[in-house]
């Protein structure tokens, strides 16, 4: 079967990244298929591939598979050779913990610190409502990192799902200079460095379309 994934644009859909991230960093051939979000015809659009009209949207022959996080579990099962979860079975736990809480989490953060590739790294005044956040990603950044600064530059030493789904994360934490801790900032520096999340980034850079809302 051949696989497809609908996605938004790469400049502002920071949940079309992660699974996208995912494939590219495991070099699984698949279909990209973007639409331009918030346009009048965007919901018809995507209506056509997902059941909930939003990205991103897996397709693999005839199966559907939509969230971000489902996607990846997904693709975790569809190629074990990835390894997207830990294999300790306690590191397991943990890992799917924080995939969970940046999937459910963070509100503060993604409302007032949009993704925007084409932005210039630079503060912004925040309300006190982010600062929370900020400071809880850090603490998971730090922990993770340090526990596993021998196996390797990701949050449990080699590249998981937990990764695909801070990332974009990280990308906030880079545009909008938001101030962390030491490991923090390392792990911020791992995702820049990342060629799948730069070939993405380059690509956002050159999209035409201007969504005011995430500006």
């Amino acid at each position: 079967m051949s696989l497809s994934l609908v996605i938004g644009n790469k400049n502002y859909s920071s949940w079309s990244l992660r699974p996208w991230l995912f494939l590219k960093y495991h070099d699984i051939d698949f279909a990209e298929i973007r639409i331009p979000l918030y346009r009048e015809d965007s919901k018809d659009k995507l209506l056509q591939y997902s059941p909930t009209g939003k990205v991103p949207v897996l397709l693999d022959g005839e199966l559907k598979v939509w969230d971000s996080l489902a996607i990846l579990e997904y693709l975790a099962e569809r190629f074990p050779q990835t390894q997207g979860w830990p294999e300790d079975f306690a590191e397991r736990a943990a890992a799917r913990s924080l995939a969970a809480e940046m999937h459910s989490g963070f509100t503060a953060l993604r409302t007032y610190c949009g993704m925007n590739c084409k932005r210039t790294p630079s503060a912004k005044p925040l309300p006190e409502a982010v600062h929370p956040d900020i400071e809880r990603i850090g603490e998971i950044w730090q922990h993770y990192r340090q526990l596993h600064r021998h196996d390797g530059p990701w949050l449990f030493g080699r590249f998981t799902i937990v990764d695909a789904m801070f990332a974009p994360v990280a990308l906030r934490f880079h545009s909008y200079q938001l101030e962390t801790n030491k490991q923090a900032q390392a792990y911020v520096d791992s995702v820049l460095t990342c060629p799948a999340v730069n070939a993405w980034m380059e690509a956002g850079k050159l999209e035409s379309e201007v969504i005011t809302a995430f500006e």
